[in-house]
């Protein structure tokens, strides 16, 4: 089996599973965190699929401005969801 088919199976499994946890989660900066992990899981596979290009914007997007303005805005409300 190709090395490669592997590691497309457990970023997508990793994904996924982050992606679970960030739905699931009631503190929203865990939520964050959970879904930073996600977009750098997904990120991986873009550039497993061999599309360097979307992954030099979508990670730091993704990974940084995306969960630095959400934690600005937590900061401004309330941490733990009702």
């Amino acid at each position: 089996m190709d090395i490669t088919l592997v590691l497309i199976a457990i970023f997508s499994l990793v994904g996924f599973i982050f992606t679970f946890l960030a739905v699931i989660e009631k503190d929203l900066p865990k939520a964050v965190v959970f879904s930073a992990i996600q977009s750098a899981a997904y990120a991986a596979l873009f550039y497993l699929l061999r599309a360097p290009d979307i992954v030099l914007v979508y990670l730091p997007v993704s990974v940084g401005l995306y969960p630095a303005a959400l934690f600005f805005l937590i900061g401004k409300s309330e941490r733990v969801e009702e």
